[in-house]
């Protein structure tokens, strides 16, 4: 008996939290169906006319073809960096290779806000004003961490004798990489990848003190039109964003599994 009621009390804290972490978002979604132009439930009819504005929301194209250039690109500079220096600290071969491997993950350490105000003032202390270049820069830091992380984690249970087998069966070293450790490193590539991107797509407390005028990324944008117009097309936007992550996992479930990406396995 006393077992069955630990069990029902584990049971009931794991829904009880699964609810609290899922409620936000289900509030959000179910205002982006509001028949008022206020943030309301639609308890009395819904409406899917915000979701048709969406498109029609000042410099929302830009900002959302901003915010994919920088994300797909500071993700991609970030696995090529962030493997390149996980396979170096896991060989072993790097003087000091657990302070550097440290190094790496710090910017997960740090608030957000505080990287955002060091990266502006280093920038105009060596005179560089370029929004974009500097946006990018700055993504690649938020953006690196997680590959490292999550590429040391995979390649510390990777058999590198693989890789020299591969040599001598014929292949050449970038042959070998591409058969040999690319395959089997797939869930740790695929879940850097996702959030690395996720990262700087959703990314707030350092874009805002980079962007200008004309380069605002639409994270950015998003608080401009709450702070102007909040009605919700907001509600409606944020709920397309959940659904395109929510796909993005689906999709990475069905390709490697989930299990296997939580764990970084291979």
């Amino acid at each position: 008996m006393t077992r069955g009621l630990a069990i029902l009390f584990a049971w009931t804290m794991a829904l009880g939290a699964a609810l609290f972490l899922l409620a936000p978002l289900i509030v959000i979604a179910a205002a982006s169906f509001s028949p008022t132009p206020v943030f309301d439930l639609p308890v009395g009819g819904a409406s899917l006319r915000w979701y048709g504005r969406i498109g029609q929301m000042d410099g929302f194209w830009p900002a959302l073809g901003l915010s994919l250039q920088i994300a797909a690109l500071s993700t991609a500079i970030a696995l090529v960096l962030g493997t390149l220096a996980a396979i170096a600290i896991t060989q072993g071969r790097l003087p000091g290779s657990e302070a550097i491997g440290t190094v790496l993950v710090s910017p997960l350490m740090m608030p957000g806000l505080v990287l955002g105000i060091a990266l502006l003032q280093y920038y105009r202390a060596i005179g560089f004003s370029a929004a974009w270049s500097g946006l990018l820069l700055a993504h690649l830091v938020v953006t690196l961490p997680y590959v490292a992380r999550t590429m040391i984690a995979g390649l510390s249970r990777f058999d590198f004798t693989l890789v020299e087998a591969a040599r001598t069966l014929g292949c050449t070293y970038p042959g070998a990489i591409l058969k040999a450790m690319v395959p089997a490193l797939a869930p740790s590539f695929l879940t850097a990848g996702l959030f690395s991107f996720l990262a700087s797509f959703d990314n707030y407390p350092v874009s805002i003190f980079l962007t200008d005028v004309r380069t605002k990324t639409l994270p950015i944008k998003m608080l401009q039109y709450i702070e102007e117009a909040p009605d919700p097309t907001l509600a409606a936007l944020s709920t397309l964003i959940l659904g395109a992550t929510v796909i993005l996992l689906v999709a990475s479930d069905r390709m490697v599994g989930l299990h296997r990406m939580a764990g970084t396995g291979q």
